[in-house]
């Protein structure tokens, strides 16, 4: 070997030897699982249709020696899509997907998500700590946040929101699972109004003391409707404006734990789906608490996506 060749040799041994020391020279490479996650139902459009949310999930492994090699993982990509729950179909007949990376979780679609989010009206989900903002996502569109004014009416100790349902005159009602009873000086329930971009938390009056005792509530036109769960008879009942209308008694098999709440236009006793039918409660499905399975009960056959 020739002196020009040594001293090519020692110049990229050096080079390595430097690259190794100080940097490690590293390669990387993301990539995303081919098979998303943690389908699950969010919300149900009508009596046939449902929206259904999952994610995917992603690898990043960093080659290098020692501790410059990295292997991380987390999820994102936060799709919602739109299923037949009463007829099996070949697929969703809708879906539309975040690209963030880091997204999971702001619609609650991750399994362990610790973020509120929930049905907001019968083709819009809501996310996020509902404090000086809300996002929003609607069927067929983009995600967005409104910013929101925070504003206290008779209270001075707020909530961490956990649902939001339609009220009176266009606006929502805002509440935690426990907030309706709160006593003292403690906000009960909250308004929010997405035109003027406005939360007010206040405490019940006397014309909606009633409605302590719903798990949840809505209101429809100008009348307000509650679900009550009793758990000691495990019995569903649906009150319009504090007047019992309908009682479902425990043919289905309800847990003491049983959790009731309007989903748009439908109500999930438990997992039990059902409508109002006149001043009565129809139960016709039931859908799974994971994944993309139901049942039909009134055909007696099974949905799985």
């Amino acid at each position: 070997m020739n002196n020009f060749g040594f001293e090519k040799l020692l110049a990229v041994l050096a080079v390595a030897f430097a690259c190794v020391c100080m940097w490690g020279c590293s390669d990387t490479e993301f990539r995303w699982n081919d098979v998303r996650s943690g389908a699950k139902v969010v919300g149900f459009v009508d009596d046939s249709l449902v929206m259904v949310g999952d994610y995917r999930c992603w690898t990043e492994i960093t080659d290098g020696v020692g501790a410059n090699y990295k292997d991380i993982d987390g999820c994102g990509q936060e799709r919602l899509c739109v299923y037949n729950y009463r007829v099996q179909e070949d697929g969703p007949r809708w879906c539309d997907s975040l690209s963030d990376r880091n997204s999971t979780g702001i619609f609650g679609m991750e399994v362990h998500s610790t973020r509120p989010s929930g049905q907001m009206t019968d083709s819009v989900i809501w996310g996020g700590h509902i404090d000086n903002s809300i996002r929003l996502w609607k069927i067929g569109e983009l995600p967005h946040e409104i910013r929101l004014n925070k504003k206290m009416e008779g209270c001075s100790v707020d909530f961490t929101v956990q649902s939001v349902k339609q009220w009176f005159d266009g606006t929502f009602i805002a509440k935690s699972d426990r907030s309706l009873s709160a006593g003292d000086d403690n906000c009960q329930y909250a308004v929010l109004d997405t035109v003027s971009k406005l939360i007010i938390y206040k405490r019940l009056d006397e014309k909606l003391e009633w409605i302590k005792k719903c798990d949840d509530v809505r209101a429809w036109g100008q009348n307000a409707y509650c679900l009550f769960f009793n758990k000691e008879e495990r019995s569903s009942s649906l009150f319009r404006n504090d007047t019992l209308i309908h009682k479902l008694e425990n043919d289905f098999s309800w847990t003491a734990g049983a959790k009731l709440s309007f989903q748009g236009y439908m109500l999930l006793l438990e997992r039990d789906v059902c409508q109002i039918v006149g001043t009565g409660i129809e139960c016709f499905a039931s859908a799974s608490s994971e994944g993309a399975f139901f049942k039909n009960k009134l055909e007696n056959t099974y949905i799985d996506y």
